[in-house]
């Protein structure tokens, strides 16, 4: 599923700009809430591990591109952010979903993060993530799959 968005120096990032590489695009709610920026240090933390992997790793939430900018610089992050405004892409991926908290219901975010081929196509989806230890669980699945035909 092709998508193009603005990226948090408010460049045009495409996914098919990924062809050749593995992608972790991971939909998150918010930035600067502690979910979200634990989730983003632990990619950025492994940024390493998934590069040696051939893969990049890429956090789409509804948030603006200065929203994103800020914090990227506050948390040092290296990992691309993507600003999903009009939420078209969370959308497509059926990340943006109705949601309840206290009985009051509410549209957002379901932090999900989908692994994607060379070629461009989803082999492997994580849904309702919790985000705390699951970049890690991200690598050691790609790392895992790296010689079998999974990743083809």
């Amino acid at each position: 599923m092709d998508f193009c968005l603005k990226d948090a120096d408010e460049k045009i990032t495409c996914l098919k700009d990924f062809r050749g590489k593995k992608v972790v695009l991971y939909f998150y709610p918010k930035d600067n809430t502690p979910g979200c920026t634990v989730q983003a240090i632990e990619f950025t933390t492994l940024k390493k591990e998934f590069e040696d992997l051939n893969t990049v790793v890429i956090g789409i939430s509804p948030d603006t591109c200065q929203s994103h900018q800020k914090f990227m610089v506050k948390h040092d992050l290296g990992i691309i952010l993507l600003s999903d405004l009009k939420k078209e892409v969370s959308t497509k991926y059926g990340t943006w979903k109705e949601k309840s908290m206290y009985g009051k219901k509410y549209f957002g975010i379901e932090r999900s993060t989908f692994l994607i081929n060379e070629s461009g196509k989803i082999i492997q989806a994580w849904l309702k993530v919790k985000a705390k230890g699951h970049a890690k669980k991200v690598v050691e699945k790609i790392s895992a799959m790296r010689n079998t035909k999974e990743l083809k």
